[in-house]
């Protein structure tokens, strides 16, 4: 049986991102040369040889493909709307429990300066919500991009250099989401969700009913590694970002401060970041590095996509 095949509600963080990555690593030279520029690009900007230009908000418009084989899977156009104002919340530095940030790391805490609306204009130019629905007899999808495909039971990205691309459907095994780092197929560009984990109702069930799987997520679109470095248990990965500590593997659940591994006492892990694996309630900030991370994304790979704050209205005003 295909782990896609067992559905159920996921109790713990689970992320397909990094198979995803190490999947187009080994298929792709295309993508490997891809993302070699990009890490240079993140470099340059993370040692100051390349600075952040931009000084306004910007803004990048959303397609959300809900791909569903029950009437409870096509979620709602409020549900929708819920994980937008997270979004929102989340990449400004606003959301409201940043309080729980503890106080040796609030200087670190990021405001991206980015904004996120559904599309009001679809590719052919005509008026949209900015949602796409698709019944599908699949009943779960796994990370290999069949909900990316018509053809294969989901839904066809918009075109990835306008649109950010979100799925949201059945993810089977226990996965919570995954996303397609920069550099990849345009074709299968974007984030996938499922859909318990998006946004604050609707179907979206507890621990992850407070939209941050899809920050997570955007966080991986936008370049941005686990803070953990991906090796396992181990000390020696890295998520090429110099102000958030080093850390042995991911965090689950609700930890509490400080939690030390890889000898980063007094402080410890900072478990609270968006990029760990920490229940939603537990994660809220992202740190100036990662969001100079961003910057580099922005200004690289993802720059055809933003648009001036306020010119790309919500879908449906």
């Amino acid at each position: 049986m295909d782990n896609a095949d067992i559905v159920e509600t996921p109790a713990r963080r689970r992320c397909g991102s990094e198979d995803v990555h190490r999947r187009l690593l080994n298929e792709s030279l295309n993508y490997r040369l891809n993302r070699a520029a990009i890490e240079n690009l993140a470099f340059a900007f993370a040692t100051g040889e390349e600075q952040p230009s931009r000084a306004e908000v910007v803004t990048i418009p959303v397609v959300v493909h809900v791909v569903h084989n029950t009437d409870e899977q096509n979620v709602s156009e409020e549900q929708i709307d819920t994980q937008i104002a997270v979004l929102n919340e989340d990449f400004r530095a606003v959301n409201a429990d940043l309080k729980g940030v503890p106080a040796v790391w609030q200087g670190l805490v990021a405001d991206a300066r980015l904004e996120f609306r559904r599309a009001s204009t679809d590719p052919q130019g005509n008026p949209t919500t900015g949602v796409t629905r698709r019944h599908t007899d699949a009943r779960s999808f796994s990370d290999n991009d069949a909900v990316k495909f018509t053809a294969r039971g989901g839904a066809d990205a918009w075109p990835a250099d306008r649109y950010l691309n979100v799925w949201v459907c059945q993810l089977g095994g226990g996965l919570l989401g995954y996303a397609q780092f920069p550099g990849g197929p345009p074709a299968t560009d974007g984030v996938v969700i499922t859909h318990t984990g998006f946004g604050t109702t609707g179907t979206a069930t507890a621990p992850f009913n407070l939209g941050r799987t899809t920050t997570h997520e955007i966080g991986h679109w936008l370049n941005l590694f686990h803070i953990g470095g991906d090796d396992g248990t181990g000390c020696s990965g890295t998520d090429f970002v110099a102000d958030t500590p080093n850390q042995a593997g991911q965090n689950f659940g609700t930890p509490a401060f400080p939690s030390i591994t890889c000898n980063n006492g007094p402080d410890g892990d900072m478990f609270m970041n968006y990029m760990d694996y920490t229940d939603d309630a537990a994660m809220f900030m992202f740190t100036h590095g990662q969001i100079l991370r961003v910057e580099a994304c922005l200004a690289g790979p993802r720059r055809n996509l933003v648009v001036p704050a306020g010119s790309e209205p919500a879908g449906g005003e």
